[in-house]
C-alpha cells in the first residue's frame, strides 16, 4: 500500500510540474513538445489516446492553434504519464530523484536550459564539433557539461541521471575524455538518454570505436571537439539570447 501510495505522489508531483512549465511558459507549445519528447511519446500516439487528430497535437505545438488552457493541459499531461505507466513507467521512476532531492555534485561543470531550442547542426557549428555518429536528431532544449572523470566515479546510475536536469533533450558534453568509451557506457545503462552527447578535448578520429557502435545503438547524436571549454559554455549561453531555431 505504502508503495502505492509513493508511486502516486510520484506522479501527482510531475503533473503538477510539467502542467505548470507547460501553463506558464511564454511558449506553451515549445514547452509541451518538450515534455513529450522527453517522455519519447510521438504525436500520433499521444493524439490517438486524446482521441484527436494529429493535427490537433501538431497545431498546438508550432503554435498554429491558440495556446491551451489549463484543463486542456491537464488532459495532456495526464495522457502523457498514462502512456507511460502503460509501458512500465520508466520515465516517471527516473525522475523521481529529481522531485524529491537536488544534486550537489563536483561533477558539473555548467548547466543551462534553453526557452527556445537550438537544432544539432548549429550546436555542432558554435563548437566547433565533428559528428561520430549522426543518430537521431532532435531539437536541444539545453546543456550540461560533465566531468566525466568524476561523474563516472563519483555519481551512482540513479544521480547520473540527475545530470539532465528537467529535460532529457539536451547536449550532454563530458570533458577529460580520452577515448569516449566510458561516458557511453554509462548512458548506456540509464533509462533517461540525452539528445546528443559531445566529447570534448578529442578529435573525431581518436574516439573509440566501442563508443561509436554504442551511440549507434542507441541512435544518440555523437559529436568530438578539442574547442576551448569555457569558449563553449560562453558560446552556448549567448546563443540562447537570441532563441532563433534555424
Amino acid at each position: 500500500m505504502d508503495e502505492d501510495i509513493s508511486r502516486e505522489n510520484v506522479r501527482r508531483r510531475l503533473a503538477e510540474k510539467m502542467a505548470g512549465e507547460i501553463t506558464l511558459s511564454d511558449k506553451p507549445g515549445e514547452a509541451l513538445k518538450k515534455w513529450r519528447l522527453n517522455f519519447d511519446i510521438a504525436q500520433t500516439d499521444l493524439s490517438g489516446y486524446l482521441g484527436v487528430s494529429p493535427s490537433v497535437i501538431s497545431d498546438y505545438e508550432s503554435g498554429r492553434r491558440k495556446s491551451p488552457g489549463t484543463l486542456i493541459v491537464s488532459k495532456i499531461v495526464e495522457a502523457l504519464l498514462d502512456i507511460d505507466e502503460s509501458k512500465g513507467g520508466q520515465k516517471i521512476h527516473a525522475y523521481e530523484g529529481m522531485l524529491f532531492s537536488e544534486i550537489a555534485s563536483r561533477a558539473v561543470y555548467a548547466t543551462y536550459e534553453y526557452t527556445y531550442p537550438i537544432q544539432l547542426a548549429k550546436l555542432a557549428t558554435l563548437i566547433d564539433a565533428d559528428f561520430v555518429n549522426k543518430g537521431n536528431e532532435k531539437p536541444l532544449y539545453g546543456f550540461t557539461v560533465v566531468d566525466s572523470r568524476k561523474a563516472i566515479v563519483e555519481l551512482s546510475s540513479h544521480e547520473f541521471q540527475k545530470l539532465y536536469g528537467w529535460s532529457t533533450e539536451r547536449a550532454m558534453v563530458f570533458t577529460k575524455v580520452t577515448t569516449g568509451k566510458s561516458p557511453m557506457v554509462a548512458i548506456r545503462v540509464t533509462t533517461l538518454k540525452p539528445a546528443a552527447v559531445v566529447l570534448h578535448g578529442i578529435s573525431a578520429k581518436n574516439v573509440d570505436p566501442m563508443a561509436k557502435k554504442m551511440a549507434e545503438v542507441d541512435r544518440i547524436p555523437l559529436l568530438a571537439t578539442t574547442k576551448d571549454l569555457d569558449e563553449i559554455v560562453d558560446v552556448l549561453k549567448k546563443y540562447s539570447q537570441y532563441h532563433v531555431m534555424e
